[in-house]
């Protein structure tokens, strides 16, 4: 069996600890805006729900409750405007994360498959091409792909790290080309609810699926709206073939979510206002950080959704961040998501108000 060092790329955030430890020796301490992890409180009628169901004895069920499916179709077809999402039409996952690195594997790919995804992009999606020996592929634009042996279709909107949403028309380009020559098509859309200056689209949405699941599958994720990261709360909508093939799967695996954060699950799906509150305090901050970085002499890029400003100084990236490190500001490389992001850096908006006000005094 071959190691891990000579399948997977080296963890990325490891380079980032001395920079760190450089932000950190600032007299007013860190301003970390490198990691987009929530920082907010989770919710009450979300650990109220999780209190509730703590007395859980028994193994919960991989496809979920009744009310969790019910719960997942309901907000599907709310939000998304996806038709007619029945209980086969979608599967809970323990976190995306999770999903993304083993969707390859789980299905069944392997040498002599390609696995496609944006050229600029979540590294986790070569880490799953990789952990099931597939081959990664990058792309501009996916329909001047070779579909030879192309399995599956990794599309991003909002992307992350640029926030940049593909267009409605662009989108109905996608799925018409990948439902010509056969290629599973998996729409990440896990910032799907925090659009700033454009409204992201679903692959799930009639208007660009037709009103057929056939072939798409669209991740979504409870971490960025509800402050759930540390409940690892995610879902998969689409396709009832393949959701049912990934079901018998992770049964196998024992791929469970917890019974607690299942019912915690159904009550965030359940509640529009907490995540109408949780927008309005990324809106500010992204505000405040975008004038100041643009004041500093830096350029946005995208941005237009998401929690993240892709940034540039015109230079290389780790230079970049050695010179807002030593403001106490740590950011994200470009480099993270591929050469092509080499001049740019990943500026999250996920620090407290109180961060947020200290990187802003820093650059001004």
């Amino acid at each position: 069996m071959s190691g891990v060092s000579s399948r997977l790329p080296v963890f990325p955030w490891d380079k980032l600890e001395p920079y760190k430890a450089t932000a950190a020796a600032h007299p007013d301490g860190i301003v970390d805006l490198s990691v987009g992890t929530p920082v907010d409180p989770v919710p009450e009628l979300i650990r109220r729900a999780l209190v509730d169901a703590a007395d859980s004895p028994g193994y919960p069920t991989v496809w979920g409750t009744a009310a969790l499916r019910d719960a997942i179709a309901g907000w599907c077809g709310r939000r998304l405007g996806a038709r007619g999402v029945a209980h086969p039409n979608v599967l809970p996952v323990v976190g995306s994360k999770e999903l993304v690195a083993w969707l390859p594997t789980q299905l069944g790919l392997g040498p002599g498959d390609r696995v496609a995804y944006p050229r600029l992009a979540y590294p986790t999606y070569e880490v799953g091409a990789r952990l099931a020996q597939a081959e990664p592929v990058v792309y501009d634009d996916p329909t001047e792909l070779d579909p030879a042996g192309l399995k599956l279709l990794w599309l991003n909107s909002p992307s992350n790290p640029t926030g940049r949403v593909l267009p409605k028309e662009e989108l109905v380009r996608i799925v018409a080309w990948a439902r010509r020559h056969g290629v599973l098509v998996v729409s990440d859309e896990c910032y799907l609810e925090l659009g700033w200056e454009a409204d992201p689209v679903s692959v799930l949405h009639p208007d660009v699926c037709g009103g057929s699941y056939d072939g798409l599958v669209a991740v979504h994720s409870l971490s960025k709206r509800s402050n759930l990261a540390g409940y690892r709360a995610a879902f998969l909508a689409g396709d009832a073939a393949v959701l049912g093939e990934l079901l018998q799967i992770r049964k196998h695996g024992g791929m469970m979510t917890p019974a607690p954060v299942q019912a915690a699950t159904v009550a965030a799906l359940g509640d529009d206002a907490h995540v109408r509150e949780q927008r309005e305090r990324y809106a500010a901050r992204r505000a405040a950080l975008r004038s100041a970085l643009v004041g500093h002499g830096f350029r946005i890029e995208h941005s237009e959704a998401s929690l993240y400003l892709w940034a540039t100084r015109d230079e290389p990236c780790w230079d970049t961040v050695g010179y807002l490190a030593e403001r106490g500001i740590l950011v994200a490389p470009g480099d993270f998501y591929g050469t092509a992001g080499e001049r740019f850096v990943r500026v999250a908006f996920t620090a407290t108000d109180e961060r947020v006000e200290a990187a802003v005094k820093r650059l001004g």
